[in-house]
């Protein structure tokens, strides 16, 4: 699971960064506001967990610019505002879900997690004679299973949650392979793996872009 927390506290940063991760979750901290624009475009996310009270933007109005652009990445407010109309704001502005400070980090890790489930609803895919069942992970092809490497797996859900889209390069790069300097060949090399499965051009190549899952 892979989270972005946008949170300018240094020290709070630090301890839910640490805790986080000690429950495997993968954290990008963000903790400049005015670079969440790039680190929106160098990765995808499971849930985004936004402050309000930044040092350069209002949190609201990130929120607001989030989903005029099309993300629908679940994003958890993470706050000291906890009036009912602050509330009520973020979540006319497309907030997800809302934790007040002071809290406890395991409910932030249990909120989380729970977002992070919306992103696989249809557990299952179809792709022509492909059947993708992403809670089990099992793939079947005219009803026999099919195995693929975990990393054609990993590769094959950010495929799959951003169907219909040409996803970049860059992005899958930063996605499949986070903490590894790999290149283009490799992500050639999975993209041929999973062309071996699905049916013939459900994956289409942009030179020099990208490719996207039909």
């Amino acid at each position: 699971m892979r989270v972005l927390m946008v949170e300018d506290d240094l020290i709070l940063g630090e301890s839910l960064k640490d805790y986080l991760e000690s429950n495997g979750v993968e954290i990008n901290w963000v903790k400049d506001d005015r670079k969440l624009d790039e680190a929106i475009l160098m990765s995808e996310y499971d849930v985004i967990v936004l402050d309000l009270m930044l040092k350069y933007n209002k949190g609201e109005d990130i929120l607001k610019q989030l989903r005029d652009k099309g993300i629908k990445t679940p994003i958890l407010i993470m706050t000291a505002k906890n009036r009912i109309e602050d509330k009520e704001v973020c979540f006319e502005l497309g907030a997800d879900d809302y934790l007040s400070k002071p809290f406890n980090p395991k409910e932030l890790l249990l909120r989380i997690k729970a977002l992070s489930k919306r992103l696989h609803a249809p557990d299952i895919e179809k792709i022509g004679d492909v059947e993708i069942d992403l809670e089990r992970q099992v793939i079947l092809k005219n009803g026999q299973e099919v195995k693929i490497s975990k990393t054609a797996w990993n590769l094959l859900k950010l495929l799959l949650k951003r169907r219909g889209e040409v996803v970049p390069t860059e992005v899958i790069l930063n996605y499949v392979w986070p903490d590894k300097a790999v290149g283009d060949e490799i992500v050639r090399q999975y993209i041929k793996e999973l062309r071996k499965i699905l049916p013939e051009d459900s994956i289409e190549t942009h030179k020099g872009i990208g490719y996207r899952l039909k």
